[in-house]
């Protein structure tokens, strides 16, 4: 019978799957712990196995001297440590593909609560304003409207497969030109926000691309437009968005993700409309977390097996 290998949980993720590691490795979940540091130290040097959300520095790893996988629950891993990791002999897995339609869903969802102001009207009911100042204020069109996409990955692509059945005009910017995709390229950022009444961020994070969009970014989008960003908090100047809001040189935005969650900027708390904000729950279905926790759950048994990773990524 095989040895069941050691698994140090520092972020815990969905539950049902996660408690399903406990059939085939002995877990320590140090985020349950008083004292982390003792509780680092003892368990630690018998583990050979991290499991987190999105995070791993090179100062955790060195309390697993006998590291061997890191199991990263999510597409992004711009918080884990990889030359770290590869420098100390440790894998790195992630759980692609599974969460791109529950991502591009919300993207969706959010488009058209922001379009629509779906929010505010539950507001202005709720505060009585209907019945003392009568109608809502219009609203803009989803269907046929200009939408620019800032990344047309995967999920990208599944984003605007859905914008299409809304009879969209799509473009999209990014490094390199889609050979194989119809929609119009734009080289330039700023010329494709300038041109759409609806901008989605679905791009990595890193510093590569923080602060891609900057406050002229934000303001070519326009006094009707909508800023959607479903990708990393980082990839948008907040504190500019911010000031865009309260002066009306951006319609409106809708932001499922932020650059320390789970803080949320204070200069984005205080804007009561216009403004939709959500709790990174973009792949928070069911089905999908336990898509995601089962890709590491077969990557935990490939390294006992001592069979290929699935997703490897260095």
């Amino acid at each position: 019978m095989q040895k069941k290998p050691n698994v140090l949980i520092y972020a815990p993720w969905y539950k049902p799957a996660m408690d399903r590691l406990d059939e085939i490795a002995i877990t320590h979940h140090l985020y349950k712990a008083g004292n982390k540091k003792e509780f680092l130290a003892e368990h630690g040097p018998k583990c050979s196995v991290i499991g987190t959300m999105h995070y791993c520095p090179d100062s955790l790893m060195e309390a697993v001297p006998n590291l061997e996988l890191i199991l990263n629950f999510g597409v992004g891993y711009d918080g884990v440590d990889i030359p770290a990791a590869t420098r100390r002999g440790g894998k790195v897995v992630n759980t692609p593909e599974v969460l791109n339609d529950g991502v591009a869903d919300m993207a969706l969802s959010l488009i058209l609560a922001g379009r629509r102001k779906l929010v505010d009207g539950d507001r202005y009911i709720r505060f009585g304003n209907w019945e003392k100042n009568g109608n809502f204020e219009y609203v803009h069109n989803v269907h046929s409207s200009k939408i620019g996409i800032l990344g047309l990955g995967r999920i990208g692509l599944e984003i605007a497969t859905r914008c299409a059945a809304f009879k969209m005009d799509i473009g999209y910017h990014q490094r390199t030109k889609k050979p194989d995709v119809k929609f119009k390229y734009y080289e330039n950022l700023l010329d494709m926000a300038k041109e759409c009444e609806i901008l989605v961020a679905i791009i990595p994070g890193g510093e590569s691309t923080k602060g891609l969009i900057n406050e002229s970014i934000i303001e070519a989008i326009g006094p009707t437009g909508l800023l959607v960003n479903v990708a990393r908090g980082t990839v948008v100047d907040n504190e500019a968005l911010a000031r865009c809001l309260k002066d009306g040189r951006i319609g409106g935005a809708a932001l499922d993700v932020f650059p320390e969650e789970p803080k949320v900027p204070k200069s984005l708390l205080e804007i009561e409309t216009n403004l939709i904000l959500t709790p990174h729950m973009a792949s928070a279905t069911h089905l999908t977390r336990m898509k995601m926790g089962m890709i590491l759950y077969d990557n935990l048994k490939a390294l006992t097996n001592r069979t290929p990773f699935t997703t490897l990524i260095n």
